[in-house]
């Protein structure tokens, strides 16, 4: 019996219009053997939410790199929720001061990688994360 393949929405939520990140990590996931799928540019919570029900994913991973992160996942995570997707593990990518960490972590996003993160890192998390 095949183990169940983990589905992964990658968002780029908001304005920026900077997608390489986004894009290296997708592949690193696919690559991974995970299922992958990449909303674009400038997508709406709202867009994001639904795609994510939609597809039935298991992990939403936004990058956001205009510093929007404190508006941006609160809001991601709480339209998962009004859409009974509590299940749905949320990482995030980017620009994020350390400050900002702590809150988002309180508030349910999983791992949350800068500029350089390895892609093996992100890759083991989201699998972990996915477990537990």
């Amino acid at each position: 019996m095949t183990e169940k393949k983990i589905r992964v929405l990658v968002a780029k939520p908001g304005l920026d219009g900077h997608d390489r990140g986004a894009k290296v990590v997708a592949r690193a996931l696919r690559d991974a053997g995970m299922e992958v799928i990449y909303t674009g540019l400038r997508q709406t919570p709202e867009m994001i939410a639904e795609a994510a029900l939609q597809e039935d994913v298991d992990v939403v991973g936004l990058s956001i790199l205009s510093g929007a992160h404190m508006a941006l996942a609160p809001r991601v995570l709480e339209l998962l929720k009004a859409n009974g997707q509590e299940r749905v593990k949320v990482f995030l990518g980017g620009i994020v001061p350390d400050e900002d960490v702590p809150a988002l972590k309180q508030m349910g996003v999983t791992g949350i990688y800068g500029p350089g993160a390895s892609t093996e890192d992100i890759i083991r998390e989201v699998r972990e994360s996915v477990k537990g």
